[in-house]
């Protein structure tokens, strides 16, 4: 069933006085994959977080909290514009605190912010990739023939065509979401796999990152929901000979952007390749189980039991891209990182591990 668009915009036309604020309270639940919202108003402009009172929510209801004692806090930590409601309406990332005022098992947020503060001297930059995969109500791949499959890899990566890419009309509303609301997208492409696509997210410095990625992945659900599709973060959606999604991570520091900062990058590679193990777990939600599905050495990853590194392999653990080696300076890319990973662990890992170790 879908609801007449046309009506709700009547309504969303209404004006709404300037002394009140919809805003929208966005937050990671139990599973570290999915996202919640719900709605408050606010009298008053919306300027800054002191603007914003804390919430909570029933746990109990997204795996977060006993029934018995089921309230958990939201705390704002970052503001966007919405681009549903428009005007000087809010989205609002949270963070989730335990009754007893400590970080919910899924608030990664909370070390990440400790650790980009203790390596800020660094002035980490990252940019994530994020793979995602559009299906049907039914769960059937999004535009691929109900009987049957598309034909093969090959002609769909940045394809153009009716028969080559299904969907774009989500992207480009979540490319414009995106850039209204103040997330740092820098792009957008389809990919290997038909009804695959990716955006990029980034430059983003700390823990920015992790914020703008979760909020795009807010904003990429709630466009779907407007067009009647379901998106899905899984790492391997469709078994087979089809390319899994990702979400890998470009990764530099400050040495590493200046002149000779390969001799940095090699130095982190070594780092990384020490903690293989840690950071495959950290690298998906079911630490590190999703990501069997994927990381087979095939259909351009790496193999999960084994590190590696290169310049522009694509089946490497670690890639340096071309120019990179040339230059001599610039970043590294982790190719490790599934698709449903938490951008939190994933930054916090990376920095852990070549910063502070």
């Amino acid at each position: 069933m879908s609801l007449n668009k046309t009506v709700l915009n009547r309504f969303l036309d209404l004006e709404v006085p300037d002394n009140i604020t919809q805003a929208t309270y966005v937050w990671i639940d139990g599973s570290g994959e999915n996202v919640r919202c719900k709605t408050k108003t606010v009298m008053g402009a919306v300027n800054g977080l002191e603007d914003l009172p804390e919430w909570n929510f029933d746990g109990s209801s997204t795996g977060q909290a006993e029934g018995s004692n089921s309230d958990v806090y939201l705390k704002p930590v970052r503001i966007y514009r919405d681009p549903f409601l428009l005007g000087h309406h809010k989205l609002v990332l949270c963070e989730t605190y335990k009754y007893n005022k400590k970080p919910a098992d899924t608030n990664y947020r909370f070390t990440c912010a400790q650790v980009m503060d203790e390596a800020k001297s660094e002035v980490p930059w990252f940019g994530m990739e994020q793979e995602y995969t559009l299906l049907d109500k039914d769960l059937h791949p999004y535009g691929w023939p109900k009987n049957g499959f598309p034909g093969p890899q090959g002609p769909y990566y940045c394809g153009v065509g009716t028969d080559k890419v299904y969907g774009r009309d989500i992207v480009e509303a979540h490319y414009r979401a995106c850039l209204y609301s103040g997330v740092n997208v820098s792009g957008t492409n389809a990919e290997v796999m038909p009804a695959q696509w990716e955006y990029q997210v980034g430059p983003c410095e700390g823990i920015t990152m992790g914020d703008d990625l979760w909020m795009s992945r807010f904003l990429l659900h709630r466009v779907a929901e407007d067009f009647g599709v379901v998106v899905t973060l899984d790492p391997k959606p469709i078994p087979g000979d089809w390319n899994g999604a990702g979400c890998h991570t470009n990764y530099s520091t400050k040495a590493m952007r200046e002149d000779n900062g390969i001799v940095t990058i090699e130095k982190a590679i070594t780092k990384l390749a020490g903690n293989h193990a840690a950071h495959i777990k950290a690298y998906d939600p079911k630490d590190g189980k999703d990501n069997e599905r994927r990381l087979t050495g095939h259909h351009e990853t790496s193999s999960i039991h084994d590190f590696s590194a290169g310049v522009a392999n694509r089946g490497a653990s670690i890639r340096i891209p071309r120019s990179c080696a040339e230059e001599r300076k610039g970043y590294l890319e982790d190719r490790r990182p599934a698709s449903n990973c938490d951008p939190y662990k994933v930054t916090e890992i990376i920095v852990r591990t070549t910063c502070l170790s």
